[in-house]
């Protein structure tokens, strides 16, 4: 009896958190309120479960050890301001703000992560709710042993801290970016004097007259490369966007965007141009809305300057040509990452339905990023589209052979979704890496370029 209302009341605790869950995947999916407090532990198992108990289960096959906070903690930004920044060691992440997505796709996000219900299943979080939520999930698909931590007693029973991403602040939470609107000084934030920017492709009565960001203006990535040809713009032209778009060497800026990728090219731009501090907001528009958050539909305006405070571009380094991609490609330290599709890779696919030349540039290495098209990321990102787990990228890395060590330069058709995994690569900490802008498109568009198809040999 005593498990048949066991059951009931799991049953009634799943179907509560998963309300609203069935959205179609192109609608904003409604999310599970974000709690703020830090609670005190409900249940036994987790005042049982020490710290110590929790390192030697990393450790141990048959446990997996999963983060359940959003992935902004785990990447190490202090959302609770109770100094949980970052990760335990060896664990895995599978945030409660995923609960919302598609049935599908969290079992693939389970798969990937290794959380299958032959193992005992540790799941800690600083807010027990949020921990609870997971936990009838999981006991619902049929996992008989999840445990909780209260991650609130690392610190005290460990007396180390949690693991952080060595630049895990180029991409920030919602919260953290609503704080610095609100005139809030946030953590790794010299100021609260942001400089907010949507990136999007088309004029600002497009997706940025839907709604956007409070206080950001908007940036065409025409601007930064200009069509029919949408290569990046020579030097002069990215001089001019930045002065016309009000940017100085000194500034912060935050780039969002609906789109992502837009926002990352962008963003890469800003650092190649010399911009002091360019960051990305975590999940886009998306990430906003499941925040809480409402958008803005105001029209804000840059406002031009004269001077950008230095000799443009500063950090040439963050952007490949052509022609010094021929040189690094007789470097054995060099790797050209190829982010398209497989299908690309080959030469199955070019695509772009503006582009007719299939292929792939030799010596490069496919390095992933999405199964479908040139807009899909799923090997990147996460169910609510922010970062994906780091380890599980590079481990994708290594296994194509692909050394860390190297120099690497990062491509794909137009420089779109290889300047996002630039940035995700930036935030783990990789050191020497660079974007070959033009990807595919430019290389393959003169007829004396090399080129390669079929399978890899």
């Amino acid at each position: 009896m005593k498990n048949w209302i066991k059951y009931l009341a799991l049953t009634l605790l799943l179907i509560l958190t998963m309300a609203g869950c069935q959205e179609k995947v192109s609608e904003p999916a409604e999310t599970p309120e974000v709690t703020t407090e830090v609670s005190e532990a409900s249940d036994a198992v987790s005042d049982q479960l020490t710290a110590t108990a929790l390192m030697a289960s990393v450790n141990d096959d048959t446990i997996i050890v999963v983060d359940t906070r959003q992935s902004d903690a785990y990447n190490g930004w202090d959302l609770g301001n109770n100094g949980l920044g970052g990760h335990i060691e060896g664990s895995v992440d599978f945030s409660y703000n995923w609960l919302t997505a598609d049935a599908a796709v969290l079992d693939q996000a389970l798969e990937i992560k290794g959380i299958t219900s032959d193992k005992k299943v540790i799941l800690y979080n600083d807010i027990t709710a949020n921990n609870e939520a997971v936990k009838a999930y999981l006991e619902a698909k049929g996992f008989a042993s999840v445990e909780l931590y209260d991650l609130n007693n690392w610190v005290s029973e460990s007396g180390s801290e949690l693991v952080k991403y060595e630049n895990y602040q180029l991409i920030v939470p919602a919260q953290v970016v609503k704080g610095l609107i609100d005139g809030q000084v946030q953590e790794t934030f010299e100021s609260a004097d942001v400089k907010m920017v949507e990136a999007s492709w088309g004029e600002a009565d497009t997706s940025y007259a839907n709604g956007h960001i409070p206080t950001a203006f908007h940036i065409n990535t025409d601007a930064v490369e200009p069509p029919p040809a949408w290569m990046l713009a020579d030097d002069a032209t990215l001089e001019k966007f930045a002065l016309d778009y009000g940017f100085q060497s000194t500034d912060t800026v935050i780039v969002s965007g609906e789109e992502q990728m837009a926002a990352y090219r962008v963003a890469v731009v800003l650092r190649y141009l010399g911009v002091h501090d360019v960051r990305v907001l975590n999940g886009g528009t998306k990430a906003w809305l499941d925040a809480g958050f409402e958008l803005d539909t105001t029209e804000y305006l840059p406002v031009a300057v004269e001077s950008f405070g230095a000799d443009m571009p500063v950090n040439p380094d963050i952007i490949e040509t052509i022609e010094e991609l021929k040189v690094s490609l007789e470097d054995p330290k060099f790797t050209l990452v190829d982010n398209r599709t497989w299908a690309e890779h080959i030469g199955e696919s070019t695509g772009y339905s503006y582009h007719d030349k299939a292929g792939r540039i030799p010596k490069s290495v496919y390095g992933y990023a999405g199964l479908e098209n040139s807009y899909s990321m799923e090997y990147f990102r996460n169910p609510d589209n922010t970062m994906r787990r780091a380890e599980e990228f590079v481990a994708l890395w290594e296994e194509q052979g692909i050394d860390l060590s190297n120099r690497l330069a990062f491509m794909c058709g137009s420089g779109w979704r290889a300047a996002e995994i630039l940035y995700y690569a930036d935030v783990y900490g990789v050191d020497d890496i660079t974007l070959y802008s033009d990807g595919w498109i430019g290389w393959s568009n003169d007829p004396e370029n090399p080129v390669e198809t079929g399978d890899v040999q």
